[in-house]
């Protein structure tokens, strides 16, 4: 069976369903092909390991396509506050500051791509091909076809890689990337506490790699334990009880009680940028186009803008008769998007190098950043406008604008 689209979006994770969402409704033919389907959520569960502090303007693109609902009605946890501190200096964000309800959310993975996955099953231009594999995938230069593994053959006039960090599709067409890696990784802990819910997320500095708390619902949270690699195995070759006595040497006094671990997982730090994000009849979103340092949790928050941005791109191109494979149209979305991404990437990398040192000079002046911080009102405004992703251009349904 052959079957043509305008869009075919390999990959219905998160982002790859953030573009299918936004594509919905519009009169462009779009497919999400997706391997593996995700578990069916009940609250019964324990909270799944991967999460993400989602942003207002994330929550913005979410509800702007519907399927905000689909995540409060599951499992979320606000946070009003943000705490940063190393030794003497120190700064609390607050939500009340700004006149906002909150800074942001912290959700998991899965609960953020199951509510896509609902939504985008009730637009009538979208067909979700999942599970579905992908046995070959054909570039011309002016269409794609793809050979699923039932046979079935899609002609795609656009090709949207949102198929991650390894992406299939930009090896295929010869998008190259630039990468390297930071020699860490990143070990995380879900616990029980002894408080209940929380409404502050912290990260202290430490010359090992920053410590970050984040709140989950109920009596629960997600620790992130940066390290060296080998420092990290270590810790996770621990048992449970072991790992916990190591936890509470390491970690701040306002960590609190542990009552116990009930996860680990860890992964390595990376930071990969794609050289080009299009090329005729190619676009790439999320982590096919960038990897990001995971330290204040922007990975998604920016893959979510991407395919916001070429949601936006991608239908005034149709509605004005224009040709959505084009590149000249699908640069305006890379031109939008990579100076972006590249700026937040460069400023997380900046701030990980900056903070993850013991040099006597550079220590005493990021103390001295921290307490300047926690007193000037218009740094601190920039700063939660910033985690909040409200600063800079925006797309129209970051800014809760709907595009039809």
């Amino acid at each position: 069976m052959n079957e043509d689209f305008d869009v075919v979006i390999v990959g219905g994770g998160m982002v790859g369903a953030a573009v299918a969402c936004c594509l919905g409704g519009s009169n462009l033919q779009v497919a999400v092909i997706e391997a593996q389907a995700p578990d069916v959520f009940s609250s019964e569960q324990p909270h799944d390991l991967r999460v993400s502090a989602l942003s207002i303007a994330s929550k913005n693109i979410l509800d702007a396509v519907g399927a905000w609902q689909g995540v409060i009605s599951r499992r979320s946890c606000p946070f009003r506050r943000m705490r940063v501190w190393e030794n003497m200096g120190d700064t609390t964000f607050d939500s009340d500051e700004i006149s906002q309800p909150e800074l942001g959310y912290i959700v998991e993975n899965r609960v953020t791509q199951l509510a896509l996955l609902d939504r985008l099953t009730s637009f009538d231009n979208v067909k979700l091909l999942m599970p579905q594999t992908i046995n070959k995938i054909e570039y011309s230069g002016n269409a794609s076809k793809l050979v699923l593994g039932d046979g079935t053959i899609l002609q795609a006039k656009l090709l949207v890689a949102a198929d991650g960090g390894h992406s299939r599709v930009r090896q295929t067409v010869g998008l190259g990337v630039t990468s390297w890696d930071y020699n860490q990784h990143a070990l995380v802990i879900y616990i029980e506490t002894a408080y209940a819910q929380q409404d502050i997320t912290w990260q202290r500095f430490v010359p090992s790699g920053p410590q970050a708390f984040l709140p989950l619902t109920g009596n629960y949270a997600s620790l992130v334990w940066y390290n060296s690699p080998d420092e990290v195995r270590r810790l996770q070759a621990l048992t449970f009880d072991q790992l916990k006595v190591e936890l509470l040497n390491a970690f701040p006094k306002c960590l609190g009680e542990v009552s116990q671990i009930l996860g680990v997982v860890s992964f390595p730090l990376k930071r990969q940028h794609a050289q080009h994000y299009v090329k005729q009849g190619i676009a790439l979103v999320g982590d096919a186009a960038h990897m990001i340092n995971p330290l204040a949790g922007q990975g998604v928050n920016i893959g979510l803008l991407d395919a916001a941005a070429l949601a936006e791109v991608l239908i005034k191109a149709s509605v004005e008769g224009k040709d959505i494979a084009d590149v000249n149209i699908l640069r305006s979305y890379e031109k939008q998007r990579r100076n972006e991404n590249l700026k937040m990437m460069t400023v997380m990398d900046v701030f990980y190098r900056f903070f993850s040192n013991d040099i006597l000079p550079v220590k005493l002046l990021r103390n001295l950043g921290l307490g300047f911080a926690q007193h000037i009102t218009p740094v601190r405004n920039k700063v939660m406008k910033a985690a909040m992703g409200l600063e800079g251009k925006l797309p129209k349904l970051a800014r809760g604008e709907r595009l039809i």
